[in-house]
Parts: structure tokens; sequence; C-alpha cells
């Protein structure tokens, strides 16, 4: 995208209510010669008055410290599952890998936003076990985002997995509230599966963000004038992010 696109995306985000903006791009890793653009685009949101958020794959350190240079607050880097249903579900990198970047991400002063996804086959005790796995970093992450998987053509996943129970989902949100009490728990991906009252329960048990737009990622999202009426319904009325 040209940055007067995101630019002008950022501005619509930040009046409909979004305190924080987040740019992704489907890269195993950047290469260095991607970062130019990245960090210019990432400057031009911070002057729109917004926090902003990348998620761009594996960093080298060096990466990491120029988007903290350009004034990142947040990188995204998700753990997806338990250590133990990992290599069933991604062959591409580590789990490792992803710690390591989240460690770069963290000593380039930048905030961490991560989290999992559900519904691709894992048992109960994988949930758990993604919630512990990040509840032991040295540091929680200030964000958790907790997304339901998303069919999607042509991945292996698909098919095979069943939706997660609801009220399993509510009792997952307590629990990463109980575990990262500090953290802002996040309803990710997925919610446009969620009914209104589901939402609710969850924002009950101690989800306190959303992810608004149209799309996120490649995936569908639950259109900004349903979100603002269920807020209003439920006599939420902090920023949307």
């Amino acid at each position: 995208m040209d940055r007067a696109d995101v630019v002008a995306a950022a501005q619509r985000a930040k009046a409909a209510g979004a305190n924080r903006f987040c740019m992704a791009a489907a890269w195993r890793s950047p290469k260095d010669r991607d970062l130019d653009k990245i960090c210019d685009m990432i400057a031009a949101v911070k002057r729109v008055g917004m926090e902003t958020c990348v998620t761009l794959g594996m960093l080298t350190p060096r990466q990491a410290a120029r988007l903290a240079d350009a004034g990142l607050d947040f990188y995204n880097h998700n753990v997806d599952t338990s250590p133990e249903f990992y290599r069933s579900i991604i062959t591409t990198r580590t789990l490792q890998d992803r710690i390591d970047t989240l460690t770069r991400v963290r000593e380039a002063g930048v905030k961490v936003c991560c989290g999992g996804i559900i519904g691709m086959g894992e048992h109960v005790d994988d949930r758990l076990g993604m919630l512990v796995l990040l509840a032991n970093l040295p540091n929680h992450p200030e964000s958790v985002p907790i997304n339901l998987w998303n069919e999607v053509d042509g991945v292996p996943v698909k098919g095979t997995a069943e939706r997660p129970d609801p009220i399993a989902l509510v009792r997952l949100v307590a629990t990463a509230r109980i575990m990262m009490p500090k953290s802002v728990v996040r309803l990710a991906a997925g919610r446009q599966y969620m009914t209104d009252e589901l939402q609710a329960l969850c924002f009950l048990a101690g989800a306190n963000s959303i992810f608004v737009g149209d799309v996120l990622l490649t995936t569908k999202n639950p259109q900004l004038d349903r979100d603002a009426s269920l807020l209003a319904r439920l006599g939420i009325t902090s920023g949307l992010a």
C-alpha cells in the first residue's frame, strides 16, 4: 500500500474511535529494504495521533531497533498455540524463532502484542498451555489477542476442527485475565462467528478491547456499525482499538 492510503485508513480509524492502528504484511520476515517504507508509514500514522502497531514476521535485532526509532509502539507476533501443539500446525518457523523475535522487540523498547488462535483442533490443555507460555515470559505482553480460527481455503486445518464451545471461549478469556491482570485482552479474529451475547460475556469475563475494521488481513470482521451498536447497548464508551 502507498503511504497516503495507509494514512487515510488511519484517519478513518481515528474518526471511528480507534486509538491504535495496526499495519500488517504477510512476510515470514521483512527484508531490510522493506523497512524504509514501513518506518515512513509508522511515522506518518504517529502524526495522525494514533498508537502504532505492526506485524511483519520474524525480526533481527537491528530491524527491531529501526522500528523503535521510527516511533513504533507495539509489535504483534503471536505464539499461536501451546508448545506441544505448535508443530502440528506450523512448520515454517519454530516456536523458539517466535520467542526470539519477542525478545528482540522488548530489547528495542517496543511493547508486545502476543496471543494465539483457538479452534485448530487443539485440546483445552493446549489453550491453557498457550496462556501459561505467555504468562511465563519475562514480561507479560501488554496486549493478548485471542483469535478464533477462520476457515481459509487451501490450509490443512480447514474442515478438520470444530469451532470452540462459546462458554469455553468465555472461560479462556477469564483465565487470561486472571493470569495476566495488567494485559489488555483483545477479542481479535473470528468475531463474525460470535453472537452479541457471547461478546458481552467475554467483556464481563475480562476482555477489554476489540479489533475493528472491515477485514483482519484476509479474513472478515464485523462491520463498524454492528460494533458501535453493541458497545452502545452495553454502555461501553471507551475508545475502540
